[in-house]
């Protein structure tokens, strides 16, 4: 694989003096993720070139106007095309055990998991003509988001370009399945795990040599920019509870929808906001015509970042009532949770994952267990019937977002974990 130029830009023909990583995710630009799209951003404000390299572009639905610039310089490409074989060919002619190598450890690693085997096959070719396409964009390091095919990708990338690489574990990628995973944990220059339940999690499922791997495994939290989110005045006396996720099972709303109605019989006045959208919308509709209560909901739908922080801005609460589900989806910790603490909102979560992590129970918020509706029902009506606790609460959460959840603080410490520096310490 030709070493390229780690300063020049291909598409300008230019020396470029910044530092350049090249980033895969699975989906771009999507909306649910502002968190790859705020670490790009941080990134690129701290003197670093990003190159984006999705898997498959998301196409349908808003786009946050920040993205806009990103996804017109983003490297989409079909999942196989002439170019694409073109850079397979030209590697299996030019290095054959590489690269037959390479394919044959995606087999092994992943054959415990057909559904991950398929992925990785479904990845190789366009990894493999993502290992060129970097190499000639100047990318002097890779980054994947998520456990799963894009670190796969990257893996593959690693593998034939010599580039190091490194990926970030977050919920589902992570918790569902771990095959392949104890190989990329060894090969990775370093891991990122976004709460220290996921960074044990790693490490208890990275194999026999895990703990030789474990000065390479850090916690870097997904962030926020505290300063973008403000708390607006109440428009009535309404308790106004928001819940803001993809509708789906993992995110538990149903429950809440459960704990809303035992608030109901006892004569809360409380009105619940439901932003997002997704496969579970028309149940969640029905059970609420069911709980006599679906007209105290409004579903907003998906909305793009700045209707978010309104509807933030209003509100009294915020819940995260996630759960595992039977197919093992798991939540990391809700990026919402930390749009709400840094509204100055109280927060409710669930005792799951990551979380505890954010909401110290009594402390920046309270907690319950999953699918536990009286325990829900419990902690709304207490937040709703002591305007103090609530405040204080809030207050704690704010506090707490902005010493620990900080997306410049953690933009910090990944540039110099891709590149060298202090802040990786």
């Amino acid at each position: 694989m030709p070493s390229g130029n780690p300063r020049t830009s291909a598409a300008r023909g230019e020396v470029d003096p910044r530092p350049c990583v090249a980033y895969v995710m699975s989906r771009f630009p999507k909306l649910t993720e502002t968190f790859v799209l705020d670490e790009i951003l941080g990134l690129e404000a701290r003197g670093v070139r990003v190159e984006v390299f999705p898997l498959w572009r998301e196409r349908g639905g808003p786009v946050h106007p920040e993205a806009v610039p990103v996804v017109e310089r983003a490297h989409f490409t079909p999942t196989f095309d002439g170019a694409i074989l073109r850079d397979n060919l030209r590697m299996l002619f030019s290095q054959p055990r590489r690269y037959l190598g390479t394919l044959a450890r995606l087999v092994v690693a992943n054959r415990s998991s057909l559904r991950f085997l398929a992925g990785a096959l479904a990845v190789f070719p366009k990894s493999v003509s993502f290992a060129r396409r970097m190499r000639d964009v100047g990318a002097e390091h890779v980054h994947a988001h998520f456990a799963s095919h894009p670190a796969a990708c990257a893996f593959v990338v690693g593998r034939l370009s010599g580039l190091p690489w490194s990926f970030t574990a977050h919920g589902s990628d992570l918790h569902r399945e771990q095959a392949m995973l104890p190989d990329k944990v060894a090969e990775a220059s370093h891991v990122v795990a976004i709460s220290d339940y996921n960074r044990r999690f790693l490490l208890e499922h990275a194999g026999p040599d895990a703990e030789r791997h474990a000065d390479r495994v850090h916690v870097v939290h997904c962030g926020v920019a505290p300063e973008r989110f403000a708390r607006a005045a109440a428009s009535d006396d309404c308790f106004d509870i928001v819940c803001v996720g993809t509708l789906h099972a993992v995110k538990g709303q149903g429950f809440l929808l459960d704990a809303c109605a035992a608030l109901d019989k006892e004569g809360v006045a409380w009105r619940l906001h439901l932003v997002g959208d997704g496969q579970d919308r028309k149940e969640l509709e029905d059970r609420a015509r069911q709980h006599g209560i679906d007209e105290r909901i409004v579903f907003h739908g998906a909305l793009e970042r700045e209707g978010v922080r309104s509807v933030l801005a209003r509100a009294d609460v915020a819940v995260a009532p996630s759960v595992p589900t039977a197919d093992g989806r798991r939540e990391g910790i809700p990026v919402v949770l930390m749009e709400a603490g840094a509204t100055g909102l109280p927060l409710v979560g669930s005792r799951l994952s990551g979380i505890p992590e954010l909401v110290e129970d009594g402390e920046s918020g309270l907690l319950v267990d999953p699918r536990d509706v009286e325990g829900l029902a419990a902690a709304l009506r207490r937040l709703a019937s002591d305007p103090a606790l609530a405040r204080r609460l809030g207050e704690n959460a704010r506090r707490r977002v902005a010493e620990h959840f900080s997306t410049d603080g953690n933009v910090a410490r990944l540039r110099a974990l891709f590149f060298g520096g202090e802040a990786a310490r």
